[in-house]
C-alpha cells in the first residue's frame, strides 16, 4: 500500500506540475492517457526486440490479419508496439520530439490506439509542445515506474481508480462519476442472497454496465467479488457513449486483465452493444431524466415491431426521460436458470410515479411489477451526487426471487443515513459511512418491518383507474357557449335540476339518456356529462368501491364500464414512511413572537444608546 500511495504522490505531483497550462479540473486530460501509456509501455518494453522481429515478419501483410499474426507469434499478447521508440528513449531527440511521440503512439495496436483516439489526446500533445510542457511530462513519467514487477494489475487498477476519483470528483462533469460509497452500497444488494455461489472455488461470474462511465461500477464489483474469492474469474462486460469516459474505462479493464472487445463505445438505447447476450450480475447509474428524442424513432419501432422479443416490450416511457428504457435494456440482459441474474439501478423519483395508468411508465412498471421482479427499493440521501442534490433511489430487481419474497417488495427508507462533508464537493455535501452501509444493509437483507422497512405486496401499488361520469349541474354549463345554442336548453335545464334537487340516482349512461327522453346528438348529450377519474386499488372490489367512497358524495353519476381493465402501478414511497408532526399551537406560536420581538428592542435601544 506504501508503493500505491508513493504512485500516487508522484503521479499527482506531475499534474500539478501542469497548472497554469491547464486548469486543475482538466488535469486528468493530460495524466490518464500518460499513465495508461506509460503503464503499457512498462508490460512491453522486455519484449520491445521480440515485437520487432514479429512485425518484420508480417509488415507487408494487411493491417488486421498482421495483428492477429503479431500477437500469435507472442504467445497471444493482448497489445504492442511496433515504434523502435519508448520512454527511455524518446526524450533523447528533443528537437523532434513531438512528431516522434505522436510516430511512437501510431505504433500501438488496434485495441490501444483506440484508447488513446477516444481521449482526443493529439489535442493535448499540441497543446503541452506550444507551452513547451511535452519533454517535462514525457521525462517526469519516465521515472515512474508502473512496470508489473513492481506493480502487479490489482494495485495498477486501485492506482488508475483513485487518480481519476481524484480527477472527476474536482471535474464540473460529475456525472461521469458515481460516488464510491453508493456504489458499495449497491453491491450490498446486487450481491445478497448470494454468497455461496460467488464463494465457489473457480466460479465465472459476470458482471454488466450499459452506461459503464470510467466503469467504476465495474472495478468494485471486480474487487469485491475477488476479496470474497481471489479463485473466481471475473467477466466485465459494459457500454459507453462518452469518448472520454469510454477510454478510461478500456484502459482501466485493460490494465486489470480483462477482455476489452467486452467494453463496447456507443449509444446503448439504439446500438445494442451486447445483442442476445446475458449477464448474472447488472448494475448501472444511468442518466437522471434525460430526454431521448433523439433516439425515439428507433426505440419506438423496436418496441412496436419486436414488442417482447425485442429490448423494450413492456412500452416507452415520455420522450423527457428514458430512465426505464435502460432499465428495460438490462431486464433483456438477465439469465434465465435456476439461479436468475440479479439488478441494481440508481433512479431519481420520477421512475416511482410519473405516467398515467395505460402509459408508457405505468405500463412498464406494471410489467415488472406483475412478473415479480422488483425485489425493493432503497431511498438514499440527497446531496450524494457531484452534479445534482435531488433524491435518489437504488432499485433491486431480479427474475429468482427468494421465497420469502415472492409476490413482495421491500421498500426501504435510509433517506437519514448520511453524515455531513467537511467541505462540499459540487453538490455532494454528504457521504454514508461504513457503518451506515452496513447498517442499511442488514434492515433490507432481514425483510422485516420497521421504522425504515416497509414490506408490500406486489398489488398494494396497482390500481385501476376508472371514468366517472355523472349530469352536469346547471351551474357547470351557465358559463358554456355550447349550452347557450341548444334549441331546447330551457327543457334539459329543468330536467338537470330536477336530478339535482331529487338527487336521482344512474346506473349508467344509457338509464340517464333514457331518463332525458330528448333526441341529442352524440356531441351535445357529452356536453352535459361530467366527467372525473378514480384511482381504485387492485385489492379492492370495483363496485363496492364504488357504492361506498364515490355514490354518497355524487348519487347521480355511474362507472364507464370500459374502462375496467385500465390498470396502473405506481410506487408512492414517500407517503409510506410519512409521519406526521403536530403543529406548535397558537398560543406558543404568538408567544415566540413576542418573545423574538422583546429581544429586537433590546437590541434596537442598546444600538440607539
Amino acid at each position: 500500500m506504501n508503493n500505491f500511495n508513493d504512485k500516487i504522490n508522484l503521479i499527482w505531483q506531475i499534474a500539478e506540475s501542469l497548472r497554469g497550462v491547464y486548469k486543475p479540473e482538466k488535469y486528468g486530460d493530460v495524466i490518464l492517457p500518460m499513465c495508461v501509456i506509460k503503464r503499457f509501455d512498462e508490460i512491453i518494453s522486455e519484449k520491445k526486440d521480440d515485437i520487432l522481429k514479429a512485425y518484420k515478419l508480417y509488415e507487408t501483410i494487411p493491417e488486421q490479419s498482421q495483428e492477429e499474426l503479431i500477437k500469435t507469434e507472442l504467445d497471444g499478447l493482448d497489445f504492442y508496439n511496433i515504434s523502435p521508440f519508448g520512454f527511455d528513449n524518446l526524450c533523447d531527440d528533443q528537437d523532434h520530439l513531438k512528431e516522434n511521440f505522436i510516430a511512437y503512439l501510431q505504433g500501438f495496436s488496434s485495441n490501444i490506439k483506440d484508447i488513446i483516439a477516444h481521449f482526443d489526446f493529439n489535442k493535448d500533445i499540441d497543446k503541452l509542445a506550444k507551452n513547451n510542457q511535452l519533454y517535462h511530462v514525457i521525462q517526469e513519467f519516465n521515472n515512474v515506474d508502473l512496470h508489473p514487477n513492481k506493480v502487479d494489475n490489482q494495485t495498477m487498477g486501485y492506482i488508475f481508480e483513485e487518480l481519476i476519483r481524484k480527477f472527476k470528483e474536482n471535474a464540473e462533469a460529475g456525472d461521469h462519476y458515481t460516488p464510491r460509497e453508493v456504489i458499495e452500497l449497491c453491491m450490498k444488494m446486487l450481491f445478497m442472497g448470494k454468497s455461496d455461489e460467488i464463494k465457489t472455488k473457480g466460479k465465472v461470474i459476470s458482471i454488466a454496465d450499459f452506461c459503464c462511465g470510467t466503469g467504476g461500477m465495474l472495478s468494485v464489483g471486480q474487487k469485491y467479488i475477488l476479496e470474497q474469492n481471489k479463485d473466481a474469474k471475473v467477466e466485465l462486460y459494459g457500454q459507453e457513449i462518452n469518448d472520454e469516459s469510454y477510454a478510461i474505462c478500456k484502459a482501466d479493464m485493460l490494465i486489470k486483465g480483462q477482455d476489452t472487445n467486452n467494453i463496447v463505445f456507443g449509444n446503448t438505447l439504439t446500438d445494442d452493444g451486447h445483442k442476445n447476450k446475458h449477464y448474472r450480475y447488472l448494475i448501472s447509474n444511468p442518466p437522471f431524466g434525460v430526454q431521448w428524442k433523439k433516439e425515439q424513432d428507433f426505440v419506438t419501432k423496436e418496441h412496436s415491431t419486436f414488442g417482447f422479443n425485442g429490448r423494450f416490450g413492456a412500452g416507452v416511457p415520455r420522450v423527457s426521460d428514458g430512465s426505464l428504457l435502460f432499465l428495460q435494456n438490462m431486464i433483456s440482459k438477465m439469465v434465465d436458470d435456476e439461479s436468475g441474474s440479479r439488478i441494481a439501478i440508481i433512479f431519481n423519483g420520477s421512475p416511482l410515479f410519473t405516467g398515467d395508468a395505460g402509459g408508457g411508465e405505468s405500463n412498464i412498471r406494471k410489467w415488472i411489477i406483475e412478473s415479480d421482479m422488483l425485489e425493493g427499493i432503497i431511498s438514499l440521501p440527497t446531496d450524494l451526487f457531484y452534479n445534482t442534490g435531488i433524491s435518489t433511489y437504488i432499485w433491486v430487481l431480479t427474475n429468482k426471487k427468494e421465497e420469502k419474497r415472492r409476490g413482495k417488495i421491500q421498500l426501504v427508507n435510509a433517506s437519514d443515513f448520511s453524515k455531513q462533508m467537511r467541505k462540499s464537493m459540487g453538490n455532494k455535501r454528504k457521504f454514508i459511512d461504513e457503518t451506515q452501509i452496513k447498517d442499511i444493509e442488514k434492515i433490507y437483507k432481514n425483510f422485516q418491518e420497521s421504522k425504515y422497512s416497509k414490506i408490500f405486496d406486489n398489488t398494494d401499488f396497482g390500481f385501476t383507474k376508472i371514468t366517472i361520469e355523472r349530469p352536469k349541474n346547471l351551474e357547470e354549463l351557465k358559463d358554456d357557449e355550447k349550452f347557450e345554442s341548444l334549441e331546447k336548453k330551457d327543457e334539459i335545464a329543468k330536467i338537470l335540476q330536477k336530478i339535482e334537487d331529487e338527487k336521482l340516482e344512474f346506473s349508467s349512461k344509457n338509464e340517464f339518456i333514457k331518463y332525458l327522453k330528448i333526441k341529442l346528438k352524440p356531441a351535445e348529450l357529452n356536453l352535459l356529462i361530467a366527467k372525473d377519474t378514480e384511482s381504485i386499488p387492485l385489492k379492492k372490489d370495483i363496485k363496492e368501491y364504488f357504492e361506498e367512497e364515490v355514490k354518497p358524495h355524487l348519487p347521480s353519476s355511474w362507472m364507464d364500464e370500459t374502462t375496467f381493465e385500465n390498470i396502473g402501478y405506481e410506487l408512492p414511497f414517500t407517503r409510506h414512511f410519512y409521519e406526521y408532526k403536530k403543529l406548535d399551537s397558537f398560543e406558543y406560536i404568538m408567544s415566540e413572537i413576542r418573545d423574538l420581538e422583546s429581544s429586537i428592542n433590546d437590541d434596537l435601544k442598546e444600538l440607539l444608546a
